[in-house]
């Protein structure tokens, strides 16, 4: 009886051993996996975020944007979550907002040349801009719906000469794509041209376009990860939701626009004024390519 309770106690003793070294084993790879970055080349982006003096909003561009992580006054508005392997934008409604806008933002703007805002691309030369991310958190209004955040653009943009011919100030241009989380799901918001006569001239001024109805995509992400692509060509623009619906622009407006320059945005363009309201938007990755 006594060898028997022996070899019984040595069997336990195996289990118990057995059972901490996976034990150990587990923590070194929870240790492992603690410590991720974000696979995002920011040296072709500038970020545009709610700090700044005055009206201003603060923005960093290429070499100095690569030091985001130990930017102390960039830090509150990107910053990356190591555990989830993120680039995180924060935004809440603050006296900084860029020209024509009443919303604050941390948001990427492409730049093809690093620094410089001339250097755009048409849709004739084309591009492609792929991310995946996820809201992380967000605020909800009176009512208890959660606010709207922008995470994709493009933006259209007047050349020198196109803002001299009509006399505008800026080169500022509409922008043909906004995509939204909006209630948990995707929604696409692009421009149309008014009268599909105006001419070469007409059609570069801001109020020659207006918003069409939109388009929300069937799936909902709610608050988990998804990935959104953005293809352009010459008259065409496709919107891609986790490789599996689809929503495709080829009309006459789409090759109207092909007069102006754009360029890409990602990241968190909160759509709130409201008190106490605030978004914040991980992205795991992000690629533009032309």
């Amino acid at each position: 009886m006594f060898s028997l309770t022996g070899f019984a106690q040595s069997n336990d003793s195996d289990k118990a051993s057995t059972v901490t070294k996976e034990q150990k084993k587990r923590k070194k790879r929870r240790k492992k996996k603690k410590f991720k970055l974000p696979k995002i080349d920011l040296s072709h982006w500038k970020v545009t975020t709610p700090a700044g003096n005055g009206k201003k909003p603060q923005e960093v561009s290429p070499p100095e944007i690569l030091d985001y992580a130990t930017n102390k006054d960039l830090l509150p508005y990107m910053y990356n979550d190591s555990v989830r392997g993120a680039l995180v934008f924060y935004a809440y409604p603050s006296k900084a907002t860029t020209a024509n806008t009443k919303y604050s933002r941390s948001e990427l703007r492409e730049q093809m040349e690093p620094g410089e805002n001339n250097v755009n691309w048409t849709f004739k030369q084309g591009g492609k801009m792929k991310g995946k991310l996820a809201i992380d958190e967000i605020s909800r209004d009176k009512n208890g719906k959660y606010h709207k955040v922008i995470i994709m653009q493009i933006h259209g943009r007047l050349t020198n000469a196109q803002r001299d011919l009509i006399g505008q100030k800026d080169n500022n241009a509409p922008p043909i794509l906004k995509i939204y989380w909006k209630d948990g799901k995707i929604r696409v918001k692009t421009k149309v041209l008014k009268n599909l006569n105006a001419s070469n001239e007409e059609i570069l001024h801001e109020d020659a376009w207006g918003d069409d109805e939109g388009f929300t995509f069937k799936e909902k992400v709610g608050f988990k990860k998804f990935r959104l692509e953005v293809r352009v060509s010459e008259g065409k623009m496709t919107i891609v939701l986790n490789n599996n619906e689809f929503k495709t622009y080829e009309n006459i407006h789409m090759k109207k626009w092909g007069v102006f320059e754009n360029y890409f945005k990602a990241g968190n363009y909160f759509q709130s004024r409201d008190d106490n309201s605030f978004a914040k938007v991980r992205y795991y990755n992000l690629e533009v390519t032309h």
